[in-house]
């Protein structure tokens, strides 16, 4: 394995062990040049995705982000003198409200880089759960507050509803004068526009309408939330810029991001399609901006890349041959246990991607560099990275549940299969198999192939001590089942992987985890609560992913979410081990 020094002392700072698929990875590389991709990409040809017309002329309309870090730095001064403005105004904090694409660069941002000594504190609200919307309202100075309203379309369900909640709570301490305290940053043309000019925000920023969400990380999406963070947004797209550079090469090994690109769909292809994330202590955060813009790009038509991120570190025999690691490393920072891990990967002949950062601001490079690999990847897979063609299937569920739903009791749940405990258990077929709930749980998981995922997904508030619980109920599963696991919190997730469960090969069991709510909030001018329109989601989504022939199952908790939740990790934790692989040693390496 490349030792330190030599990884970042390339341009792209990136190496990659690749073992016995050298010679494949080769032979793709070649093949590429001959179809002169990368000159195809920067011409924007539409017709590397797509032979039909029509599919082309929408790719065309989403290749903006390809030149956007340039057009951006025009505008970089304004940036950065309107956000010095408003830290001089006396704003203490920044909210922003939006999902998926919109919200996940600045919350990597603000995990990794940091909010700037004298500017506002940012908190990324991305959630339906009342009782963390309540929490941030609770801690905050509505006075002394700047909410970012963030969507492309200008009518994303979530954002709509954090608005109007928030706009009543400012509006009554603000007064007439309470459009001052929100920001749209929207495409042209879309309700949120209109509502921004109709309510007098302080200002409506129009992002360039050719850039897809999960595309637009350098865009206004994330530059408008990290240049209020106090980052130096001339050396940020700087950074950007340099990677955009190094990408037009027409070598694809010296184009690193044609070249992650091909390793990405190429691996994926014989067999390594579970991405699996390797961040050191630094940069762990990066994992959730990766998945949903991996996840939902490539995975549809029964196919696609399985972003594994925040997945325990484990003894290379514990993974199966689905895996290609991918290892973040932040420049000088001393982490012994990690290089450990990539050794020993390694030696058992797992495929290994390095990727350096000589620091924090590095960031925005690799936001381009994996935007530039996620197209490219695309192309390998023979699929069209810019559409999301079951993402609608959820939502449209939702609707159909919210608009029979009239107050908080009225959103319709399914038959109720097992009650263990405080604890219900739901398929959505009505049929339990097991006495218990335990056991009932394990059957359930005895489905997993050698190369099949469970993932978790949980429409709960999102806190460390749930982080904990779910962490170890993923432990438990990756261990005695030697498969890959995912964790999301929902609804989060049907921005992120979402597209992948439905549109994917079909290979993942996925376990919904929902609860009562102790506390609810109503969402102003609607028929519902933040609390019915979050169980209405899981249902949707539930109910989209059943549709589709998936495994489903959902546990229920009651109010007591963390009691309930420590309950159910305790159950799963104690059963399993008669039936499938011993659990394997605890290991002390944590990425």
């Amino acid at each position: 394995m490349t030792d330190s020094s030599a990884l970042f002392s390339r341009p792209d700072r990136c190496t990659a062990v690749l073992g016995s698929y050298e010679a494949l990875v080769r032979r793709e590389a070649a093949a590429l040049e001959k179809i002169n991709v990368a000159q195809r990409l920067w011409a924007k040809d539409a017709t590397l995705w797509s032979a039909d017309g029509a599919v082309q002329q929408k790719i065309a309309q989403r290749l903006g982000w390809l030149t956007v870090p340039e057009a951006m730095t025009a505008h970089a001064g304004d940036l950065t003198a309107w956000a010095a403005s408003v830290a001089s105004s006396g704003v203490a904090d920044i909210v922003l409200l939006g999902m998926g694409g919109s919200s996940l660069c600045p919350e990597v941002c603000r995990r990794i880089i940091g909010v700037a000594k004298g500017a506002p504190n940012l908190t990324v609200l991305d959630t339906t759960d009342p009782s963390t919307i309540l929490q941030v309202e609770r801690r905050l100075d509505l006075r002394r507050t700047l909410f970012l309203v963030a969507s492309k379309s200008g009518g994303t369900i979530e954002v709509d509803a954090l608005c109007r909640y928030f706009a009543e709570k400012v509006r009554a301490v603000a007064g007439k004068a309470w459009g001052g305290h929100f920001v749209a940053i929207t495409d042209p043309g879309t309700p949120l526009e209109q509502q921004a000019k109709r309510d007098d925000y302080r200002r409506c920023v129009l992002n360039p309408a050719d850039i897809g969400g999960r595309f637009s990380a350098l865009s206004y999406f994330g530059l408008v939330p990290v240049s209020l963070m106090g980052v130096s947004i001339k050396d940020f797209l700087a950074r950007s810029t340099q990677m955009m550079q190094l990408c037009q090469a027409h070598d694809v090994e010296r184009n690193p991001g044609v070249w992650l690109g091909l390793l990405l769909g190429v691996l994926a292809k014989a067999g390594r399609d579970k991405v699996t994330l390797l961040p050191s202590p630094a940069l762990r955060g990066l994992g959730l901006w990766v998945e949903q813009l991996v996840a939902e790009s490539t995975g549809k038509e029964g196919k696609g890349l399985v972003p594994i991120d925040g997945e325990r570190a484990g003894a290379p025999e514990a993974y199966g041959a689905d895996r290609l690691f991918i290892s973040f490393e932040m420049q000088g920072e001393a982490d012994t246990a990690h290089q450990a891990q990539l050794k020993a990967l390694c030696r058992a002949g797992h495929p290994l991607v390095r990727l350096g950062f000589r620091d924090s601001l590095d960031l925005a490079g690799e936001f381009f560099r994996w935007e530039v690999a996620t197209a490219v990847a695309g192309l390998v897979l023979g699929v069209n990275p810019f559409d999301e063609p079951n993402v609608t299937e959820s939502k449209e569920y939702t609707r159909r549940l919210l608009a029979h739903t009239t107050n908080a009791g009225d959103a319709p749940a399914p038959q109720e299969g097992l009650v263990e405990q405080g604890l219900r258990l739901f398929v959505p077929s009505g049929r339990v198999t097991g006495g218990s709930l335990k056991d009932a749980v394990w059957n359930f998981f005895r489905q997993a192939g050698p190369t099949d995922y469970v993932a978790l997904l949980a429409y709960l508030p999102q806190s460390d001590a749930h982080d904990a619980a779910l962490q170890t109920i993923r432990r438990v599963i990756g261990d005695r089942l030697h498969v890959a696991t995912t964790v999301g919190y929902g609804p989060r997730y049907l921005h992120s992987t979402g597209q992948l469960h439905k549109g994917g090969d079909g290979r993942g069991l996925f376990l919904l985890i929902t609860s009562d709510e102790r506390e609810d909030a109503p969402v102003p001018g609607r028929p519902y609560s933040f609390g019915v329109l979050k169980r209405a989601q899981a249902l949707g989504d539930e109910a989209a992913l059943a549709k589709r022939g998936r495994r489903v199952l959902r546990l229920h908790l009651g109010a007591d979410v963390t009691g309930d939740l420590d309950r159910a990790a305790g159950l799963i934790r104690s059963g399993g081990e008669s039936r499938f692989l011993p659990p394997l040693p605890p290991s002390d390496v944590r990425l």
